[in-house]
């Protein structure tokens, strides 16, 4: 990983991003470039005079970071729609890795999701972390999450190219679906039938999983297969919460022309619910790769 791209609007939410920037800075020995987008839909005088303050507190937070924690920072100040501005700094900057502050669940919660971080995550090429949880150190355990997909695969191994969380436990999930127990011939099975059918179920889970991650590469990883009770974000969530993962990584859709324009239901569910850091990885195409 070389470059890491900050979004700021000087909030509290931001600075927690920021701070797990510099510690990915430190880690990984790179510099950070620091954005942040003055919306321009206002009168020329307030959007100039913010301009120049944003610039100036650009300035000192990246001497202050170069001071304290010993990661340079590049600044840039966009007059634009916030969201288009972070878009664009991320095509020209090209980073391999946009971190966001988490969005304000208490106000318009499903609002604000769909209007910042699913807009962001599904209009860049790059990772996009949404930091959650508190920045105290590095991450301790991180769950992966695959649905044994292509394009699961190919976001995972983008993953395994970024090296983060090399010192962390690392977790694989695979939820799996039991679709006779949605009928209404779960009636007949029985407990016992009900059991057997998902331990062999479970059994076939495990496999398939092992053999995924054998394909990709990551076949060390702890395997973790679960019954799909309720939704699969949140036998995600509530895997994430027993096992006390301070990163949950998800795969989102590809970048095609029509996959661009929705962000994968699980991914969008996960990020909307999570109290924990999320890692939402879009699918590379060839061209992108090269």
């Amino acid at each position: 990983m070389q470059r890491i791209m900050p979004a700021t609007d000087f909030s509290e939410r931001s600075d927690r991003a920021l701070r797990r920037a510099v510690i990915l800075a430190r880690a990984h020995g790179v510099s950070l470039d620091l954005v942040h987008v003055v919306d321009d839909d206002r009168p020329r005088r307030i959007v100039e005079h913010e301009a120049y303050d944003a610039r100036q507190l650009l300035a000192e937070l990246a001497r202050t970071l170069k001071d304290m924690d010993g990661v340079t920072c590049s600044t840039q100040v966009l007059l634009d729609d916030p969201f288009a501005g972070i878009v664009k700094a991320a095509a020209e900057t090209s980073p391999d890795l946009l971190v966001i502050g988490p969005h304000r669940r208490q106000i318009l919660r499903d609002a604000f999701v769909g209007t910042t971080a699913e807009r962001t995550i599904r209009s860049v090429a790059c990772p996009v972390l949404m930091v959650n949880g508190p920045p105290v150190g590095p991450w301790r355990h991180m769950l992966l999450t695959t649905d044994l997909s292509k394009n699961a695969g190919a976001a995972l191994t983008r993953f395994k190219r970024l090296g983060l969380g090399a010192e962390a436990r690392s977790s694989m999930l695979n939820v799996f679906g039991a679709p006779a127990l949605r009928l209404a011939m779960s009636d007949t099975m029985g407990k016992e039938g009900q059991e057997d059918y998902l331990e062999d179920l479970g059994s076939d889970a495990r496999q398939h999983l092992s053999a995924f991650m054998t394909q990709i590469g990551m076949g060390q990883i702890e395997k973790i297969v679960r019954h799909e009770e309720t939704t699969v974000a949140n036998e995600i969530l509530k895997s994430a919460e027993e096992l006390k993962a301070d990163l949950i990584v998800v795969s989102t859709q590809g970048k095609g022309a029509v996959a661009r324009l929705v962000l994968g239901s699980v991914a969008q569910q996960v990020l909307k619910a999570a109290q924990t850091d999320v890692l939402a990885i879009p699918v590379q195409t060839p061209r992108e790769q090269n």
